[in-house]
């Protein structure tokens, strides 16, 4: 009898255990899908659309062919549905005003500097002054405030993403996730750097 009581209380604690890892993934597709619609109101000035809360949701029903046991843990660790729909929350009240600021200054001059090309998208999700010489020498020195503020807000934008969603040490994945979208999503004649640092023209 205490052989099986220990065996039943190894198998619940290694499928606790396979639960918990199973939420800890980063969520990559769900990722990616939020940091699209977030670049893609920055990029093209629109707002983004309310995300509708549906509270209704309820977890999928066992499907055919489960094991009693499978079953049991499915009525105690409701969480493990989680992983199949992953969601990351991407809409704060400071990733909103950071959406306001980045919107502003593509419409005051930054999108400007991105279609010259003397502004680019860097590999690691920042920009960068590209070719100083397309910018006139008296308006240098704030086009350089202006990549160095938008390099702030890029940055605390993912350290609140990575925050908002309980996994700060998620916010590398969150920042390669972004810098990919960024790139994917400028325009053509913008340039962007790949892997290795070097500068392309989209």
């Amino acid at each position: 009898m205490r052989k099986l009581v220990y065996l039943l209380l190894t198998s619940l604690f290694v499928a606790l255990v396979g639960c918990v890892t199973i939420n800890v993934y980063f969520p990559e597709a769900a990722a990616q899908k939020a940091a699209d619609q977030f670049i893609g109101t920055v990029l093209d000035n629109t707002k983004p659309a309310a995300k509708p809360a549906d509270q209704d949701a309820k977890p999928a029903p066992a499907k055919p062919g489960k094991q009693p046991s499978a079953m049991l843990l499915d009525l105690l660790i409701p969480a493990a549905y989680a992983a199949e729909t992953p969601d990351i929350r991407i809409q704060t009240s400071t990733t909103e005003a950071i959406r306001a600021r980045m919107q502003e200054r593509f419409q005051g001059g930054l999108g400007a500097l991105f279609d010259s090309g003397a502004v680019g998208f860097t590999k690691d999700g920042l920009i960068a002054v590209r070719d100083a010489s397309k910018v006139p020498l008296n308006q240098r020195a704030e086009v350089s405030a202006t990549v160095a503020d938008e390099n702030r807000d890029r940055s605390a934008l993912y350290r609140e993403v990575a925050n908002a969603n309980n996994h700060p040490e998620w916010e590398s994945q969150i920042r390669a996730t972004f810098a990919k979208g960024w790139i994917e999503r400028a325009r053509a004649g913008w340039y962007y750097q790949d892997a290795s640092g070097a500068w392309k023209q989209k």
